[in-house]
């Protein structure tokens, strides 16, 4: 089957699945996203993640991942709730962690996609990837041409917003390649002013040492920075706020997949009792939900800090 032919199926297939973009890039060594991925953990920014030191080079090079690797395929899922959970005068978790944990959502829908892709083309030499290995997922996206990596370093794609999930199949099949996405941000700089601890460095890139996200997921001690305390604005998992501020997020549109709707239990929370949650209500509430990656003690943790 001729290239553009089998690109176009497949991008069929992933539209059939559930993926609201689909685009595909050449495997070949990431240059310019590797030199920008050394200087910023040179620069420490990566904070106590030491898990994003290691794999550099196969980071880099996604052939050292799938060996003969020609083409990555990159998709995005909507997660962008229809509706929302209680904000006001309220805790607040990031949407994305709503329901259940992605990575087994979009995961299973990836290896149908792949199982699409083989009755298209025959068996081939492929992996899935949905940030859980070193690959470079938004610098993917955005050479397939499916979106551009904002000055708040998210994802942005301009039919939907930045409210997705990117995943890629890396696969030896030669395919034909899209044309990468321009950053269409322009002089807006709303992202950078509205974040509260000044996490933003510069266009894409995001000191982890101040940012939310990462002291209220990835921090494991019992320790919080007093220099930020006052400044989380009742974010207890992760932050949403250089999302809220970006004009793109008018586009966003709520997305179709049941498995992301949060337990009936967290639209009743209410800061008391969030202050009053227990480890009974906490395993209810994030079965299999990203929220476990912070655990009851730091999930408890971050709420008193606030």
């Amino acid at each position: 089957m001729h290239k553009k032919a089998l690109s176009n199926q497949i991008k069929e297939a992933a539209a059939n699945r559930g993926f609201i973009a689909c685009g595909i890039a050449k495997a070949e060594y990431l240059e310019k996203y590797g030199e920008a991925y050394d200087k910023w953990l040179d620069k420490g920014y990566q904070a106590d993640m030491h898990y994003m030191e290691n794999y550099r080079e196969k980071r880099k090079d996604p052939r050292k991942l799938v060996d003969g690797a020609q083409s990555v395929i990159s998709v995005l899922y909507n997660y962008y709730p229809e509706q929302e959970l209680p904000e006001e005068g309220n805790y607040k978790l990031s949407r994305y962690a709503y329901g259940k944990d992605y990575h087994f959502v979009v995961k299973d829908y990836l290896k149908a996609l792949l199982a699409d892709i083989e009755t298209l083309a025959g068996p081939q030499n492929a992996r899935i990837f949905i940030d859980t290995a070193p690959v470079m997922d938004r610098a993917w996206a955005e050479l397939a041409g499916i979106g551009w990596i904002g000055k708040n370093s998210m994802l942005i794609n301009r039919k939907y917003g930045s409210y997705v999930f990117v995943g890629e199949i890396i696969t030896d099949l030669p395919l034909a390649y899209d044309t990468p996405m321009n950053n269409l941000c322009g002089g807006c700089t709303l992202c950078l002013q509205a974040c509260p601890t000044e996490a933003i460095i510069k266009d894409g890139v995001i000191d982890s040492n101040k940012c939310i996200s990462y002291w209220t997921i990835e921090n494991k001690t019992d320790q919080m920075p007093e220099t930020l305390r006052d400044k989380f604005e009742d974010n207890i998992f992760g932050c949403d706020i250089c999302q809220e501020v970006c004009p793109w997020n008018r586009f966003s549109k709520p997305h179709r997949e049941p498995q992301f709707h949060p337990h009936p239990g967290l639209l009743a929370m209410d800061k008391q009792a969030w202050q009053n949650l227990t480890q009974e209500q906490y395993r209810t509430y994030f079965k299999k939900s990203a929220v476990k990656r912070a655990k009851y003690s730091g999930l408890k943790r971050n709420i008193n800090f606030i």
